[in-house]
């Protein structure tokens, strides 16, 4: 039997079976609930009335009272539009149709009073309103006194009548029944510590507020409730992992000290140190670890990786590190072992191209013990590859990596599950940290070691490109590299490919003395690394490519990188693509190419990067402008089932929510005293729909 809140839409009095499809096609709304809370977007006032005096062209929506006095068609043909002369006392404004002429002059009087409504602009010394709403004065009306909820809608809804007001309408004739049904979904002792509002009445208050103060009071209350839904659903995850998987305890540290003592090549920050410091803390609870270690490119991640698996293999285990790309294996590969060459640590590679002997070797030693690291791609995780022990894995650029490929590695340990370190250089802000990894701990590594110079980053238009070249050929003669991006679009992958090749052919006739290498999607696996070695050597001068150069290549004499088509790239990718370069002591360069003309938040992309180099800056920014879904893919994000808060504005209500949820599970975990039975029941009830999204392994 279908609950009140899940009957279908299509019973809902003035929807019916094609308005149902419509509406769910459109706003994804199938029942009574999802109508329910399909939040208005913003209100209009219609709790003050101005006079003519008073309108000015910078207020938002207004309304008057007044008469119409003349008529007049002006323009000819589709240009004709319909000026009404609307009076009071005070003075005159022009109330301007385009569309619907005939339909307005069989409904409207002169000498009739009517309540106008719309957004004012100014000509000259006139005002006028364009398309306003005109209602008959009433005694009712006459009181104002309510705010208009303004839903969102589409152009299809609105060409079958369904606008904003006719959601309005439903709404109304849905919240009749519905306030019966109504329940209190948290705990009384919260709302009254908080003097929150009650759920009855913040959900009709959020569609039809009587005034400013009501609205203000049932938006936060159903904000603080979802975000507490959020976090308490994150640290129930995460307390029950801890219980569930005890981890190996990791209490000597010998090797770390030694490697410290005698051979770090560089003095570590002081963000390294802390991170370092917290994950020691974690080995050592005898609770399995699960940190993500977040960090700019170039903020020194790996040393912290390295320096975790020091301590894991002082306590007699193995670890695994994995990379997205064989590329990127290679690389870590390189860099780890000059650093455990020095302890004389055994470290081998795994990758797909492995030949079978190497494999021999690698498998004998993992079953032996006598292979205490071992970097790798997703080969890894095959059955076939056995470790003794294996007490840590580091797994580099997380969101590459699926859910089921992590639990294959967590299967590795046997009679033990090893510690998870997880490192993105992608900056989360720190809001959609709490909410997208909450039941991970989160370490941050926000310094640049000493000597690193800030790379500079300039904008410039087409109209620049000479300017551009010349600037290139200075730093090529110097010695230096030169990285250009094309951004991949995938629905117009043809389109792109052909910006490709244009850009390589101009470059190629600019540039005729120095060799060019070009990377893109379409060319074979074995073609792309021929052509990223040759780079990576110093055989080309100029690389060409698509974002597949995205993750990780290090090429420290790499010094300026151009993206072309800036403003089609999102912030967190122009900064990972910076961070590409900035690897060696030289001054590094990012030059952004764009059209002469830039939408309002194309410019402000363009011009937040060339004022911050800040990556949790540039994420916050980024937040703010795309919203959380699209920042993290909104697929794996589940911050679609955010229906009314806003990460980016909603901090301070967020880290409440975290509080009073774990607040609450520290004193109830079970959620059996008889207060928290409201918190049982919905979290009940949302566990039958919701996906975890959150957990790392």
């Amino acid at each position: 039997m279908a609950t009140f809140f899940e009957r279908k839409i299509e019973f809902l009095k003035g929807v019916g079976p094609q308005r149902a499809e419509l509406l769910q096609k459109e706003l994804q709304i199938f029942t009574y609930a999802d109508l329910l809370q399909h939040y208005p977007f913003r209100y209009e006032d219609r709790t003050k009335f101005y006079k003519i005096s008073q309108v000015r062209e910078n207020q938002p929506f207004i309304q008057v009272i007044g008469k119409f006095v003349r008529f007049q068609l002006a323009g000819a043909g589709r240009k004709q539009r319909l000026v009404g002369t609307f009076a009071d006392e005070t003075g005159t404004i022009e109330l301007v149709w385009f569309q619907g002429i005939k339909w307005v002059q069989s409904r409207v009087a002169v000498g009739v009073p009517y309540i106008a409504f719309g957004k004012p602009a100014r000509f000259g010394s006139k005002y006028s309103i364009a398309h306003p709403e005109i209602e008959p004065l009433t005694e009712k009306n006459k009181q104002g006194s309510y705010l208009q909820p303004v839903y969102h809608t589409s152009e299809k809804l609105k060409r079958k009548f369904i606008d904003s007001k006719a959601i309005s309408k439903m709404m109304k004739m849905l919240l009749i029944d519905a306030v019966n049904h109504i329940t209190e979904t948290l705990p009384a002792p919260l709302i009254d510590q908080y003097r929150l509002m009650d759920k009855k009445s913040a959900m009709v208050q959020i569609h039809f507020p009587r005034n400013a103060q009501e609205l203000q009071r049932a938006r936060y209350r159903l904000k603080l409730e979802e975000l507490f839904y959020i976090q308490l659903r994150l640290l129930k995850l995460k307390i029950s992992r801890i219980e569930s998987f005890p981890g190996i305890r990791f209490d000597n540290s010998e090797l770390l000290n030694t490697y410290y003592k005698n051979h770090l090549p560089f003095e570590l920050t002081g963000a390294q140190k802390r991170v370092v410091k917290e994950i020691y803390q974690d080995f050592r609870s005898g609770k399995q670890m699960n940190r993500l270690v977040q960090g700019d490119v170039g903020s020194g991640k790996t040393m912290v990786a390295f320096l975790s698996m020091l301590i894991a293999i002082s306590n007699g285990t193995q670890c695994a590190f994995m990379a997205p790309t064989e590329i990127l294996a290679e690389q870590h590969y390189k860099g780890l072992k000059e650093y455990a060459d020095l302890l004389g640590i055994h470290i081998a590679r795994l990758t797909g191209s492995s030949k079978k002997s190497e494999r021999k070797v690698i498998d004998q030693m993992l079953q032996s013990g006598d292979l205490p690291i071992l970097v790798g791609t997703h080969a890894v995780l095959e059955d076939k590859v056995k470790f003794k022990k294996l007490g840590l894995a580091v797994i580099d650029e997380q969101h590459r990596f699926g859910v089921a490929q992590r639990a294959r590695l967590w299967k590795k340990g046997n009679n033990a599950y090893p510690h998870v370190l997880v490192m993105t250089a992608t900056p989360i802000p720190r809001t959609l940290a709490m909410t997208l990894y909450g039941d991970l701990d989160v370490s941050v590594i926000d310094e640049l070691p000493a000597g690193r110079k800030p790379i500079k980053t300039y904008h410039m238009r087409d109209s620049h490109r000479l300017k551009m070249f010349g600037f290139i050929e200075k730093e090529i003669q110097k010695g230096r590299q030169v990285y250009v991006v094309y951004p991949l679009i995938e629905e117009s992958a043809t389109l792109d490919y052909k910006d490709l090749m244009d850009g390589y052919e101009s470059m190629s006739r600019r540039f005729p003395d120095y060799q060019l290498s070009i990377v893109h999607g379409k060319m074979k696996a074995e073609d792309k690394e021929w052509e990223m070695q040759r780079f990576v050597r110093g055989e080309t001068k100029i690389m060409v490519a698509t974002t597949v150069i995205e993750v990780g290549v290090n090429v420290p004499n790499a010094s300026i990188m151009v993206i072309e088509n800036a403003e089609r790239f999102g912030l967190s990718q122009l900064h990972q693509l910076r961070g590409r370069v900035g690897r060696g002591a030289e001054q590094s360069y990012c030059i952004l190419m764009t059209g002469n003309k830039l939408t309002t938040e194309g410019k402000a992309r363009v011009q937040t990067m060339v004022e911050s180099i800040d990556g949790f800056k540039i994420a916050e920014v980024d937040l703010k402008l795309r919203g959380p879904g699209d920042l993290m893919g909104t697929q794996q994000s589940g911050l679609t089932e955010l229906m009314i808060s806003d990460l980016s504005k909603d901090t301070e209500i967020l880290k409440l929510a975290r509080s009073l949820a774990s607040e609450l599970l520290a004193k109830d975990p079970e959620l059996k005293a008889p207060e928290n039975q409201v918190v049982r029941t919905q979290v009940n009830a949302q566990r039958k729909s919701n996906v975890n999204w959150s957990r790392i392994s």
